[in-house]
């Protein structure tokens, strides 16, 4: 390849960047331009791929942390091949077009995660990086061995979350883990000095990574190969490579300021810029044919990769019902016959019970990898086996540490690499410090297993800073999360069918008290509806619903107002987003027009007014005391849903 046809490849990856923003006067130009050298080493000389498959389970996976310079992504996917032609980067940021302003997974064939909130796809990359070491493990070098690229910024090593990632992947030694940190030291208030003087390079050497500082080789493309292809090497330890890049080159008055981290619409800077490229200013959306045709080449050149690959997994040894089951992570047909079945009256933690079905579907749910951030035994998430660690990669529990945030988003990386169903746990108040990777799973449709237990104010002594109160509601707020809170040991077993059979993720919310088993909650299938009649009585005057460890106070209200003749029915409501979506027959079924309902949960009565008419709920911090002594104080008891019931009628 001349070194000129290597040069205006380059280059219009920046015309690119540049029009793109310009025609949709929104954007992020100068990360895109100034990048383009280590975008063409890594998908023309580096990473394992095929444009024309772009799922092929043994890619390399690569990830934009720095999502906002999506046009630089966008422009390989075009240039490689891969599904995107040059009308959807005419379409960059435009309503239904495949290219929108930060990458998404599931819409634009090569975008293998959603980034765009910063340092979330660093921690994603980390589990992608312990997914496919996991797997290599279990099934061998010659059907999965490649390796996970990330570019981030000054923005992502900010951000708290990338420092959790950095120290459990040195940690992990991960050396199937490339990053690259575009050190352009520009931030949007300014050089990032304002804000930022620690040492990027003495931080990930101290988490046990492989350091690589090239300086300013941002425009080096030997140099950046050489770099790439010696953390390529590291086979016991996470790469950094440290570039100093100038954002917006060559433009002549926009490079290295900050205004071009966003967009750069100045139709004068635009042309200077192109110029100094060696491009007609005139011209927009301009791909030479060489240029075009040398790109496309790269994008094929995974295609024998790809085939020797098939051979290879043709002739293994391994049965080939059980790689397919590993690499696409469904579970051994049959497996919910593992579900354990709980008789009434015996009396455990919803917790104790999750960890009782996960013990159960070890084996014929193959994907499973289950841990917590330092509350494995806590949370019900201590699975059989040995741990998952640089020595034994092939374990099936991971410990995250005290890195709630990191691990929701490693969690997700894992479930989009493939392969794995991470399940992860803490306790629910927690899921404070999880919330922004809770919601890029639900966005990614990522299949990831929240556990949080210790639910409610029963927490108890801890006091109302471990006490949960406006969890769940909030958790409820998230679209496209289910969130099933079990009413016992049963609910619990049939909250994970729905769990491995979602296509997204699932929050799984658990009692740290004992509560029982409740006659009626072993019929399978009703946990599927959402919510379901647990105690009828004839012409019921009142309906007393539920969830989790309140549907036994809803049972014991429901006696007690027997014994005054006033017939009540008990509805369970393990999950509100599941009933939601049931036909509305069934839901009136359910909770039929014209009967008063209560609404009965241990945590705030925001949304309850869509099911209830009257709420036993707490709105307020709970306090520290034994839980049954604050539940009572609290007002969350079989006497005052009774209380409440008999306020409604006539």
């Amino acid at each position: 390849m001349s070194n000129d046809l290597q040069s205006r490849q380059i280059n219009t990856i920046r015309a690119l960047a540049l029009d793109a923003v310009k025609n949709a006067n929104s954007g992020h130009t100068g990360t895109a331009m100034a990048l383009a050298p280590l975008a063409h080493v890594l998908f023309s000389k580096v990473m394992n791929y095929d444009a024309a498959d772009p799922n092929w389970p043994d890619r390399d996976r690569f990830i934009l942390s720095a999502g906002h310079a999506s046009m630089l992504l966008y422009s390989m996917l075009y240039l490689t091949g891969h599904g995107l032609e040059i009308e959807d980067i005419k379409q960059f940021r435009q309503l239904g077009s495949q290219t929108p302003g930060h990458p998404e997974v599931h819409l634009t064939p090569g975008v293998e995660v959603t980034t765009g909130p910063l340092g979330q796809g660093i921690a994603n990359a980390v589990g992608m990086a312990l997914a496919e070491r996991h797997l290599r493990s279990r099934l061998g070098s010659e059907i999965v061995n490649h390796r996970i690229w990330a570019i981030c910024g000054d923005g992502d090593l900010m951000e708290g979350i990338s420092h959790e990632a950095a120290s459990l992947a040195g940690h992990q030694q991960l050396g199937n883990l490339v990053v690259i940190y575009d050190d352009n030291r520009i931030t949007i208030d300014g050089a990032t000095d304002l804000t930022l003087s620690d040492d990027a390079q003495q931080r990930f050497e101290a988490y046990g990574w492989h350091v690589n500082n090239l300086g300013d080789a941002a425009e080096d493309v030997a140099a950046l190969e050489g770099a790439l292809t010696e953390a390529v090497a590291q086979n016991d330890r996470p790469s950094l490579i440290i570039i100093r890049s100038h954002i917006a080159f060559p433009a002549p008055n926009a490079m290295d300021t900050p205004g071009a981290h966003g967009a750069i619409t100045d139709e004068t800077e635009i042309a200077a810029a192109k110029e100094l490229m060696g491009f007609d200013p005139e011209l927009t959306f301009d791909v030479a044919d060489d240029v075009l045709s040398a790109y496309r080449e790269a994008g094929r050149r995974g295609s024998d990769l790809r085939a020797a690959w098939q051979e290879r997994v043709a002739k293994s040894s391994l049965d080939s019902s059980w790689v397919n089951t590993m690499l696409d992570g469904a579970p051994i047909a049959a497996w919910t016959e593992e579900l354990p079945v709980y008789s009434p009256g015996t009396s455990l933690a919803t917790r104790n019970a999750n960890n009782q079905v996960l013990d159960a579907l070890v084996d014929v749910v193959p994907s499973l990898v289950a841990g917590s951030a330092d509350l494995t035994g806590n949370t019900g998430t201590n699975i059989v086996g040995e741990a998952m660690t640089a020595a034994t990669p092939e374990g099936r529990k991971l410990y995250y540490g005290v890195r709630e945030h990191a691990m929701g988003s490693v969690a997700n990386g894992m479930a989009l690499h493939g392969g794995i169903l991470p399940v992860v746990g803490t306790f629910l108040v927690f899921a404070d410090y999880m919330r922004p990777s809770v919601r890029m799973a639900a966005l990614s449709s990522a299949k990831v297993i929240f556990v949080w237990s210790h639910d409610s104010v029963g927490v108890g002594e801890d006091g109302p800073t471990h006490q949960p109160i406006e969890h769940v509601a909030s958790l409820r707020a998230i679209p496209d999360l289910d969130v099933i809170r079990p009413a016992d040991a049963n609910e619990v077993s049939q909250a994970w069918e729905i769990a491995i059979n979602n296509a997204g993720p699932t929050a799984i919310i658990l009692t740290r008290q004992n509560v029982p088993v409740l006659e009626g909650t072993d019929r399978t299938g009703q946990v599927s509806k959402g919510a379901y009649v647990l105690i009828d009585a004839p012409d019921p005057a009142v309906v007393l619903a539920g969830t989790g460890s309140e549907v036994q106070l809803c049972v014991q209200a429901a006696a007690a107002l027997a014994e005054d003749g006033i017939s009540s029915r008990v509805v369970s409501m393990p999950s509100w987003e599941i009933f939601g979506r049931q036909d509305p027959d069934y839901r009136k079924e359910v909770l039929p027009d014209g009967i008063p309902v209560v609404g009965v949960e241990a945590g705030v009565s925001f949304g309850w007014d869509q099911w209830a008419d009257r709420t036993v709920t707490i709105d307020q911090f709970g306090k520290s005391a034994p839980g049954d002594q604050v539940m009572q104080v609290l007002g969350i008891s079989a006497a005052a849903i009774e209380a409440a019931a008999r306020d409604l009628l006539p």
